[in-house]
């Protein structure tokens, strides 16, 4: 079996993290993979940021428990250092599937150097808020941009989660 194959079949969802910070080469090596993710005509939809600062980070986690209706309740974020939050352009007819394609190369990449990671939801709420578009504005981010997720990235704290069983009749051949 392949290095690639192995990775995406040992890869799992992590919901505990340290405080310790990935390095930068860290970092900077998962958004690399993100930015190789296949796009539909190449048209690169998505952009990727990488929020490391804590407020803004304790910011977003508190804005998408709101959304869920556990506000002051829960941690979305599992405690991870780093949410890497994925957007696309709107006007873009793939933008969701260019998206979700950057989100499986972040996790991946996070996987491969030995850190955990999570796909975690409404990115898509948030960012239709006035508070997530003036999050925007204040970076300095123009356009019409859908949110497509958060990708949490940290060192596990605890055991790596074992495998889950895969369902039956996941695939069907046509011969």
């Amino acid at each position: 079996m392949s290095d690639v194959i192995e990775k995406i079949i040992t890869r799992r969802s992590v919901k505990a993290f340290t405080d310790e910070m990935p390095t930068e080469e860290q970092l900077e090596a998962i958004l690399k993979a993100g930015t190789y993710a296949p796009t539909g005509m190449n048209r690169q939809a998505p952009i990727m940021i990488a929020v490391t600062n804590k407020e803004v980070r304790d910011k977003l986690s508190a804005m998408n428990a709101r959304i869920m209706g556990m506000e002051g309740k829960i941690d979305p974020f599992y405690g991870a250092p780093v949410v890497i939050i994925v957007l696309a352009d709107k006007s873009v007819n793939t933008r969701v599937y260019d998206g979700s394609l950057v989100m499986a190369n972040l996790m991946l990449a996070a996987h491969d150097l030995g850190l955990g990671s999570c796909w975690i939801h409404r990115a898509k709420e948030e960012f239709e808020t006035d508070e997530g578009k003036a999050l925007l504005a204040d970076l300095g981010i123009t356009g019409e941009y859908e949110g497509i997720g958060h990708c949490i990235v940290g060192h596990i704290k605890g055991d790596y989660p074992a495998e889950k069983p895969r369902k039956e009749n996941y695939v069907y051949y046509i011969k």
